[in-house]
């Protein structure tokens, strides 16, 4: 039940998020044809305001228990430094950035850079007061991962914790919210995952399924119960331009198998420590280590263009993502027939709808192209 104000008007709410949604995906339509045109700006940054957590969860490498916040006025020139070099996305990571005593400070910050901003929490922390300041903060994303049904020494971001604040979440936020719950060996009961996605999809949620890596973001491929339960929780009838429907990384990683392609890592995607340090990602931190002040366009293209000796074997699902809008820019014809493709193995019955046939003859076959990307070249010198 909402209080105060929205209490006696709680369409209220429903229409805002309405609203917000479509805000966004304008917002995320620009994002999307920025990358198509652009090939040097970084697409995706996470960013770490603070490496304290409040939980210990044995598998995770990106906590310690003591860290300070970093500054304000510095995370701010932080944001600077990526709204110049062109970033479109940045994720606040931890630690637990909630923590953070000016989070909603810095959200609102990178807002007015006209950036997308997102927030990975483990949800602890999360009131229907909280979730309100987000809305006004301006969050456009929240990625919360629940590892369990009920707490043990592994990790304690369990459904039995977390469940009412996953309530909060669909009842209180304007912006999206995905859950993720994982798969793999650390994981004692694989059944878990697919009870938190169906309360997560029931409650209106997204809901996704990762795949726990070892302490370098590497592969450790599945056992049978639990490639069936990852398959099983693919979602057939979802939208058919979602990261999902060409997520040919997981299901490989899933069987054990490596992934042939070239990760751009420290040019598209970016992983800044608390220390200001630009690293390839949170399983690579050191490469290449380079204070964010002195990270040029330059640096973009050199570390982007370098092949990844981790690559084959990565898990990093935000890096796979950068490097699938690449892949779209470089060959959309063939990025196109393998969406398509995936999605009639997922569901036999599938036939392309008007919209995909459409979308063929504009950008890739007919005479729209140049004008289309004319268009959107234009489009692309306003401000979101």
């Amino acid at each position: 039940m909402l209080h105060g104000e929205e209490h006696s008007r709680p369409g209220r709410p429903r229409v805002r998020r309405a609203l917000r949604t479509v805000h966004r995906r304008l917002r995320e339509v620009r994002m999307f044809a920025r990358a198509m045109v652009s090939p040097h700006h970084p697409i995706l940054a996470q960013i770490v305001p603070i490496r304290r957590c409040n939980l210990a969860c044995t598998y995770c490498n990106e906590f310690d228990a003591f860290s300070p916040p970093v500054p304000l006025a510095e995370m701010q020139k932080r944001l600077n430094r990526l709204a110049a070099l062109g970033t479109t996305i940045i994720t606040i990571s931890g630690g637990e950035p909630m923590l953070h005593p000016d989070l909603d400070e810095i959200i609102r910050y990178i807002r007015r850079h006209g950036i997308l901003a997102t927030l990975i929490t483990n949800g602890y922390l999360l009131t229907a007061e909280r979730i309100r300041a987000l809305n006004r903060a301006g969050l456009d994303y929240l990625q919360i991962s629940i590892d369990n049904l009920s707490p043990d020494e592994t990790s304690k971001k369990s459904l039995k914790v977390l469940d009412r604040k996953l309530e909060l979440l669909a009842e209180h936020a304007e912006f999206a919210v995905t859950v993720n719950s994982v798969l793999g060996s650390p994981v004692r009961n694989p059944q878990d995952a697919r009870t938190i996605a169906l309360r997560a999809r029931a409650l209106g949620l997204t809901s996704t399924v990762g795949i726990l890596h070892d302490g370098s973001g590497q592969l450790q491929s599945l056992a049978s119960e639990h490639l069936n339960i990852y398959r099983e929780l693919l979602q057939p009838r979802q939208a058919m331009f979602s990261f999902a429907q060409y997520d040919r990384f997981q299901e490989n990683i899933s069987q054990g198998l490596p992934n042939h392609w070239h990760c751009r890592a420290g040019g598209r995607f970016l992983y800044i420590c608390e220390d200001g340090l630009v690293h390839y990602c949170s399983q690579q931190r050191g490469r290449p280590g380079i204070p964010l002040e002195r990270y040029t366009r330059e640096d973009l293209e050199r570390h982007a263009a370098l092949e990844k000796p981790c690559a084959p074997y990565c898990t990093v699902s935000c890096v796979h993502q950068t490097a699938m809008l690449d892949a779209i820019r470089q060959n959309p014809r063939q990025v196109l027939l393998e969406m398509v493709a995936a999605r009639e193995q997922r569901d036999p019955g599938y036939r392309p709808p008007a919209l995909v046939h459409a979308l063929t003859w504009m950008f890739l076959d007919g005479p729209a192209k140049r004008v289309l990307s004319k268009v959107a070249l234009r489009l692309l010198r306003a401000r979101s």
